[in-house]
């Protein structure tokens, strides 16, 4: 599949599914998340900040699937710690969904994901 396909999925989805290896019992875990796309990255924010399981699991293993529309994509997940940029994505995440949903959804701020999809 390529990357355009995939790019124009995500154009018409809120959300998207990722699929990460567990870490303790190497299994694929798949859930629904939310993300930020620009240009050719991806951003995903872990609801429960560096305490989420998959981000902890991206830890360990940092090749994901991410699932849109029927499409998928294989990529390397870049975990993100520097608060400064952190800051940056929970804004692009208020713009894009509302400061109030995120607000409601996500308790910790202190990591999130960066995808590069080029």
């Amino acid at each position: 599949m390529a990357t355009a396909d995939f790019a124009q999925a995500l154009a018409s989805t809120r959300e998207l599914e990722i699929t990460v290896t567990g870490r303790t019992t190497g299994r694929t875990i798949s859930l629904p998340v939310w993300f930020v796309h620009e240009g050719s990255t991806l951003y995903l924010l872990p609801v429960k900040g560096s305490n989420s399981d998959w981000y902890k699991n991206v830890r360990r293993t940092p090749t994901m699937t991410l699932s849109a529309r029927g499409t998928a994509l294989t990529v390397q997940a870049r975990p993100v710690t520097d608060p400064h940029q952190v800051r940056g994505i929970v804004e692009k995440f208020r713009a894009k969904y509302g400061a109030a949903d995120v607000q409601r959804y996500y308790t910790t701020f202190d990591v999130a994901v960066e995808v590069g999809l080029a």
